[in-house]
Formats: structure tokens, sequence, C-alpha cells
């Protein structure tokens, strides 16, 4: 782990270490070099935002039910929350809950709830989403400290903190359908293994990972401390890509800040790194409609900042500048341009630094505050 210089906010110090610091940098090459003809031929698609708002209000509609079919038959979620407490703490300036929820399908949810005590009134949120093969215990620095920590930096600036275990990672692993087995194989095989039994039932991996988000939205807005007008998601890696699609399906999310992940599909083809991103990425039938500036345009005009270093072999630099332009032009419909920021780091791999907190925390304070 590259440690990065400590980081002094209010009452507190902590150290930010690099997610999984690159000592060789990726580098792009030329566009679908060494990739075979046949798939250079495929049609790609390449949506186009309408010319004016009115018209891409009336698309953007359609677009989000298209997303919500190919995430395939998501069932409904709880209508009535079964939320069990399993602790409840005083720290040092806030409370820190660890509770699980019913997702009524396939199990229970974990997750850490830290609210502020020297905050009057309803709080804003950050739903802090993790990484691959990562944890909500990372995204609150217990146990130890990750690049992922986030919650000192929230709570000494007024902020409720939330985070939960998506599927196959954190305390959910040993869950899925051959249960403790699956924490005994090498490899990602409770990952693929709920992956293939979501598709016997018409359903991807990934609706149900963003199902489980919902759910979590569900119970931050039952909770009387919270302003559920001012939530917001940041995540790191895959927390990144579930925070821009979250937000993108559910207008709950008023703010959204994505470390790494800032990516376009058709570049990564080209770029030969479909394997930069595990199974539970990949959404059956996308690339037959559009690609991610559609889901990334729905975020539009709320508040999207990116935060992307050009050597990260998952975000090809010629798919971010591809992104940057489209959404340039989405959110100028709205005559709100300045809420689309996009940030790529020279020589930076996939991490999260410190001068990216600062960035993610400047953008919550401009528009979540």
């Amino acid at each position: 782990m590259k440690n990065y210089f400590l980081l002094i906010t209010g009452l507190f110090i902590f150290n930010i270490s690099a997610l999984s610091a690159q000592e060789i940098l990726w580098k792009e090459q030329a566009a679908f070099d060494g990739v075979p003809e046949y798939y250079q031929k495929w049609n790609y698609p390449d949506f186009n935002f309408p010319s004016d708002q009115k018209a891409w209000d009336k698309e953007r509609l359609k677009v989000r039910e298209t997303l919500k079919g190919l995430l395939g038959n998501i069932p409904s979620r709880p209508e009535k929350l079964t939320v069990r407490t399993l602790s409840k703490k005083q720290m040092n300036g806030y409370i820190l809950e660890k509770f699980i929820i019913d997702n009524g399908i396939d199990g229970w949810i974990p997750g850490y709830l830290a609210i502020p005590t020297n905050v009057k009134g309803k709080v804003p949120v950050v739903l802090g989403m993790h990484g691959h093969s990562s944890s909500k215990e990372n995204v609150f620095g217990i146990n130890s400290a990750t690049a992922q920590d986030v919650l000192a930096l929230l709570i000494s600036k007024g902020y409720a903190v939330m985070a939960i275990d998506s599927y196959f990672n954190g305390e959910r692993k040993g869950t899925g359908p051959a249960g403790i087995l699956e924490t005994q194989a090498k490899g990602a095989d409770q990952e693929s293994s709920q992956f293939k039994i979501n598709l016997w039932f018409g359903r991807s991996l990934w609706g149900m990972q963003l199902r489980d988000e919902q759910i979590a939205l569900d119970y931050l807005n039952s909770r009387p401390e919270i302003d559920s007008d001012r939530i917001g998601a940041e995540g790191m890696s895959m927390g990144s890509t579930r925070a821009w699609w979250l937000a993108a399906l559910d207008d709950r999310i008023k703010v959204v800040v994505g470390v790494a992940c800032f990516t376009r599909y058709k570049e990564l083809i080209e770029q030969r790194e479909l394997k930069a991103h595990g199974i539970y990425y990949f959404v059956p039938g996308m690339l037959q409609h559009f690609d991610t500036e559609a889901v990334m345009g729905l975020i539009a005009p709320r508040p999207f900042l990116a935060l992307t270093g050009d050597s990260d072999a998952g975000s090809p630099v010629s798919g971010m500048k591809t992104l940057e332009k489209k959404l340039d032009t989405v959110y100028s419909l709205y005559k709100q341009k300045e809420k689309f920021k996009s940030i790529i780091y020279p020589e930076t791999g996939h991490v999260f630094t410190d001068d990216m907190k600062i960035e993610m925390l400047d953008w919550l304070e401009k528009y979540l505050k």
C-alpha cells in the first residue's frame, strides 16, 4: 500500500492509502489494435442527445424504462422494511449504528449508519459505496484505514454516512446459493454463482445490487434524523459505477461523486480491457441500445463529479473524452453545464487519492450542504 499524507479535518486525523497503486501505469493503445477484425465490424451504439431540453425530457423517460428492462425482472422492493439494529455506539462526534435489512429475496443486507451529534435538525447524508472485493468497513475505516475511508472527513463536516455490503462482498461472503462452500473457493466463485442464478430467474446480478442500494435509500427515508432531500452518493471503482447507475434510476440521489470507472463500453472493447471489470458489471443487451452516456445523462441536471486516473485500465481516456463531450451537451440543455465536472489525473491509476477526496468534499459542500 502506498501511503499518502495525513489529512487533518476538524478533530479528525486519519491516514489515507491507495486502493491498489499500480507500479506500472497502464497506457492506452491505438483503437482496436489487436482486436480481431470480426469485433471491429460490430455495430456499437453512439447515443446522441436531442438538441433541446423538452425533447430530452421526453426521451429520457424511454431511456430509463429501457434500462430497467435490461436489468431484468427485478422483484419489487419490500413495502415494509424489516430492520434489525445490531449495535449502537456513541463515538467521537457521531453515533454509529450497525444494522441488517431483509431484502425479501435472498438474504439480509448488512450496513452501518453514522449520524453526527454536533448538528441540529435533519442532516444531509452520503451513501458510500465500496469497491469490488471490499466492504462497508472500508468506507467507514473500521479495522484499518483504506483509500475508500470517507467517514471521518464527512462526519466532521456534518454529514451522516451510510454504507452497506453489496452482494458477494464483506459479511455477505458465504451467503450465495452454495453457502459457505463459496468462501473456500479461489477467485470470484460466489460472484459467478450469483450472476448465474439470477440469469436463470430472468434478472441481472447488477440489477439486484442496485435494488439493495434502493432498499438502503428506503431505510434512510424512514429515519427522522435524515434530510431526505439531501442524499448524495459517492463510491470508488465498483462503488463509483453503482453510484452513477443508482442516480440514473433513482431521483432521490441529489449529488454524485464517482472515483474511477468513468467508463464507456465501446472503448473498453477497443482497448481489450473487458477483463478490467468483474462479471457483475455486465448488463445483457446494453449495447443493442446505447452506451454509458445514456445512463449518465439521466443524472442531469443533478450535480455529477467524475474523478479518474489517466492510467486506469478500466477507464480508457478515449472513452472518458467522449463521455465528457456528450455529458457537457446534456447538462447544457438545462443551462447548468457547471454541474457536471470530470477531472482526469495524469500518471494516475485505479486509486482514490487525497486530492480526489478534497475535490469530493468541495463538490458536496457546494451542492449538498
